[in-house]
């Protein structure tokens, strides 16, 4: 079951939100779990926290958080809001991903909400095509491929449609002391990320026939189940 993952988002939290339950579960099991973020959401900044302050500060949460998991935390130093969608970027999450060498890659959604998102979403499906097809100077190591699957976020919401549904009971406490490492999660006046997360965790749980499990969407031509018989 142990397999080396790659979560990545457009901010800081985007991941470990979405995807966390599935990172803790595969630490768990003896697995490695790492985070990516293309910007690391300092524009959140509570009043009190400059965002230069804010942005050190999330990136020692989303340290803090990786270890938990197993892994380590990768952030690029873009500004948030401002992810920049062209090959610069995509070269640098393809080199990101030949250097984890994950079994499996898990990011955003496509997006209407968010733009960070919904460029996070076109960069890392051709990140994946550069890390497993493309030999030039811009990137380095050997070829990785590995599979995207597209984790449920509220704000990425539009046209999601469940597909696979991962039982992360034996993960979900782990995931929750992990959450609590990151400020935002449990103190934001903006939204109840941690209520909101924790409980769509238990729904998706009564769906997959679990206590707590996360879902997540593919394309339309990955939705190939092949079975000798019915």
């Amino acid at each position: 079951m142990a397999k080396t993952i790659l979560a990545i988002g457009g901010h800081i939290g985007d991941a470990e939100l979405t995807a966390g339950g599935v990172l803790a579960s595969n630490a768990v099991d003896g697995g490695k779990s790492f985070t990516l973020a293309l910007t690391a959401g300092e524009r959140g900044n509570p009043p009190h926290i400059t965002v230069q302050d804010y942005r050190k500060q999330k990136i020692s949460e989303a340290e803090a958080f990786a270890a938990m998991m197993n892994g380590a935390a990768y952030v690029l130093p873009y500004a948030d809001g401002e992810l920049p969608d062209n090959d610069d970027v995509r070269y640098e999450v393809a080199n990101v991903i030949r250097e984890v060498r994950p079994d499996v890659i898990v990011t955003h959604w496509k997006c209407t909400m968010h733009k960070d998102h919904d460029r996070t979403h076109r960069i890392v499906c051709d990140a994946q095509f550069l890390a497993s097809v493309v030999e030039c100077e811009r990137i380095k190591g050997e070829r990785k491929y590995a599979p995207v699957y597209f984790a449920e976020n509220w704000e990425d919401d539009p046209d999601f449609t469940p597909y696979i549904y991962v039982d992360i009971t034996r993960g979900y406490e782990l995931w929750c002391e992990g959450m609590k490492k990151h400020r935002f999660i449990c103190s934001s006046r903006d939204f109840d990320y941690y209520d909101y997360y924790t409980s769509l965790a238990r729904v998706r749980g009564c769906l997959n026939r679990t206590r707590y499990a996360e879902a997540f969407a593919v394309f339309d031509r990955n939705k190939k189940v092949k079975k000798e018989m019915l």
